[in-house]
Formats: C-alpha cells, structure tokens, sequence
C-alpha cells in the first residue's frame, strides 16, 4: 500500500497505536456470516455496551489489535447508537451489507486520554466512561452521534490499567497487514501520527470519497476487505 501523503501533523505525535477495527452490522449473525465469508473465523462472544445501545463479537489480529464487529442491541432501548449506526445513511448502508466502518486508536501507557486529547489537530469526542463485566475503559464519543472526519478520523480509546482485549482473546490465525483510508486532503491532513513503535501505520491517500481498506493475511494469502464511508452523506 504506497502512500501519497504523510500521516506526519505538524504538531508532536501523540502516543497512540492501532487498538481495532470496527465493522458494523444490522445484526452480529448477519456481520459474522460476511466476515466468516471473507476470512473464514468465527468470532468470539463480546458483549453488551449497557446505555449505548450496541452489543458485539471480537475477531483478534495478533498480539496488538483486533476486529470489532458491532450491531444494534436490541435488549436496549435507546435513540443514539455508538459508531452513528442509528443514522439513517448507515442504517441505509448497512440494509445493503456489512462495512469495515471506522478505527480506533489506543493511548500507550505512561500516556492518558487526558493527555493526548489536546495534542490532536481534531476534535473525536467526550471522553467517556464505559465498562463491561471486569474490563474498564474510556472513549470518545461525538456529541451529535457524527465521527470525526466523515468516519475517517480515529475514535480514541484508554484502556488505563486494564490489559487490553487480545490478552483475552484466542489466536485467530488472521493477522492485519496494512490499513489505507481514504478521502480528502484536508481531513486526512489532520490524522494522527501513531507512535513510533505502533506496529501498523494507515497509509493516507487523497480521494473525492471517504474509504478504508483493510489487508489481512489469512493462511498465507492476502486478502483485503474495503468500504465507501457513508458518513458524509449525512444530512
């Protein structure tokens, strides 16, 4: 994946690394069914986000990152969904297929939420508390319900003190090789640097429609899994 732009902002990388992918759904079966098509795992339980609507499965992609296919909860009740999914052009797109929707970004230890906010040249969102069962974290989350960029700007997500989910995941035999958004320059001009030893570093490239593509390497074979964005069709 060559790049025709740089990730480099002009202000001091902050220190985040690739936490996961997200992939969204109008139900779990119907995005693992999708997934299992194209990478051939099956996913593994996750759970229910309490309040926001969403509940999901994990897919891990080696020791530093793994997959998030999330959907609708419909045990909650509630108007605003995580990711947008409750927007009519989402809801839309996903009535066609699942989509490889949007990344998330991990703050690496010593750092905090608190300290890398301010040293993005974009706004992600509230840090907010969320926790299931044992694992405690804080992400930001969009006020309106709308992601960063048009969805191609990183939510950012703190795991504080809590070992991080591919601690607890099984060896899925899938690894992520490469990430590539993209979209226009000057959203892509305000995407952060990851960290130094983040082991995957998207490659940017300018475009008229917002993308990601996503290569994985499956039993030895390549295979890459792309999807338009739908966030700007929002009214």
């Amino acid at each position: 994946m060559d790049s025709i732009l740089s990730t480099a902002a002009d202000k001091p990388a902050p220190a985040i690394a690739l936490d996961h992918l997200v992939v969204a759904a109008r139900t779990l079966d119907e995005g693992e069914a999708w997934l299992r098509a194209k990478l051939g795992r099956a996913l593994v339980a996750g759970g229910h986000h309490p309040g926001f609507g969403t509940h999901n499965r994990l897919l891990r992609l080696g020791d530093d990152c793994y997959l998030e296919l999330i959907a609708a909860d419909p045990s909650q009740a509630v108007s605003r969904l995580l990711f947008g999914l409750e927007q009519p052009p989402v809801a839309q797109a996903l009535a066609a297929s699942p989509l490889l929707l949007h990344t998330v970004f991990r703050v690496v230890a010593p750092q905090t939420l608190d300290d890398v906010l301010p040293q993005l040249a974009y706004d992600p969102g509230t840090p907010t508390a969320m926790s299931r069962g044992e694992l405690r974290w804080r992400i930001t989350i969009p006020s309106d319900g709308r992601l960063a960029g048009d969805g191609l700007l990183p939510t950012i997500i703190d795991w504080g003190a809590a070992s991080h989910p591919c601690t607890r995941l099984p060896d899925s035999g899938v690894a992520l090789a490469g990430l590539r958004l993209e979209g226009p320059t000057p959203v892509l001009g305000a995407f952060p640097q990851p960290a130094a030893a983040s082991r995957i570093r998207p490659v940017l490239s300018a475009a008229s429609r917002n993308k990601i593509y996503a290569e994985f390497l499956v039993d030895g074979a390549k295979i890459i899994i792309e999807s338009r964005l739908p966030f700007r069709d929002l009214a």
